[in-house]
């Protein structure tokens, strides 16, 4: 009787804990798989990478129109100094050719704080001819020119709203699929987690590598174990291009903090010809990036369970390869 009635709490723990983990739905014997869930878990990980490299892309572009923006911002500051500038040649003239009569008509003018007010008032003088028309026509291409500058500005401003929103909504992303793959993961017991999440029967190859190329895998070998954590670039967490990233920044070679952008540091190179220290990519569209040490190896910054690891050059769906440098 105690053997049945034990039998029949340990069948109804497994189907509890299957039916929490959503594996075998309506089942009363299988006991979660645990190659599933860790596909599931991989799938939400990676899912969360490919919106934090969008992340990463996005920020990238947004320095660059920040930097562009206060350029355009520069040079309307500028091109508003010379519009003042051929404003007082035009006022001083006015005055001058006017001195001495009566003013009342002109000091609208003159006072006129608008531009472009100043420019009708300007125009519509009736005794404009006797005026400069060089200097009209000097201040009517500045203000237009003031104009297209003030555009831009405002185009420049928009596009970095556009993409502040978008950082926004990709950070967001990341958060939702990291928490999925968490909420997964911690509905599993704990032996079962461990296994999952510690498996370390990779071999790692003795790496031979030198000059920038050995400094660079190097750096990334000795971080091996580190957490992985979206967006970080050291040093002691990283993502997979932050990895990549740092790690060549020791052979002094600068690369983007984005998998797809690294894609385009350097001449492709097929993987008959890989050499220690070159970067691999994975997915389509790119979304992952390693290093490779030999042997049909490479390092990189794989999930937040697993962290920076050694692993096979064909773990992923394998993209290309690129020789930084």
């Amino acid at each position: 009787m105690f053997n049945g009635r034990k039998r029949l709490i340990t069948a109804l723990s497994a189907i509890a804990l299957a039916a929490a983990v959503g594996l075998v739905p309506g089942s009363a014997q299988a006991e979660p798989d645990i190659e599933d869930v860790e596909a599931r878990v991989d799938r939400l990980y990676h899912e969360a990478e490919m919106a934090s490299e969008r992340y990463n892309d996005v920020r990238l572009e947004l320095k660059e129109l920040d930097q562009d923006l206060a350029s355009i911002k520069a040079d309307e500051r500028r091109q508003g100094q010379r519009l003042e500038a051929v404003r007082h040649q035009v006022q001083d003239s006015i005055v001058r050719q006017y001195q001495g009569e009566n003013l009342s008509a002109v000091g609208q003018i003159v006072v006129s704080d608008d531009p472009g007010a100043f420019l009708g008032r300007l125009s519509t003088m009736s005794s404009f001819n006797d005026l400069q028309s060089q200097m009209f026509s000097d201040y009517a291409r500045e203000l237009k020119a003031l104009d297209i500058r003030r555009d831009a500005t405002a185009h420049r401003a928009d596009q970095v709203s556009e993409l502040k929103a978008q950082l926004a909504k990709e950070k967001a992303t990341i958060d939702k699929k990291v928490e999925e793959a968490e909420s997964l993961l911690d509905r599993l017991e704990a032996e079962q987690r461990a296994a999952m999440t510690s498996r370390s029967d990779v071999r790692v190859p003795s790496v031979s590598a030198s000059g920038r190329a050995g400094a660079a895998v190097d750096y990334a070998m000795a971080q091996v174990g580190d957490a992985y954590v979206y967006g970080a670039t050291g040093p002691d967490a990283y993502d997979c291009s932050g990895l990549t990233m740092a790690s060549w920044a020791q052979a002094g070679v600068a690369l983007p903090h984005s998998s797809s952008a690294q894609y385009s540091s350097g001449p492709q190179v097929p993987a008959s010809a890989l050499q220690p220290g070159d970067l691999v990519f994975y997915y389509s569209p790119i979304s992952h990036v390693g290093m490779y040490i030999g042997d049909g190896m490479i390092v990189h910054a794989a999930n937040p369970s697993t962290g920076v690891q050694v692993t096979g050059l064909y773990s992923m769906p394998y993209s290309g390869a690129v020789r930084p440098g």
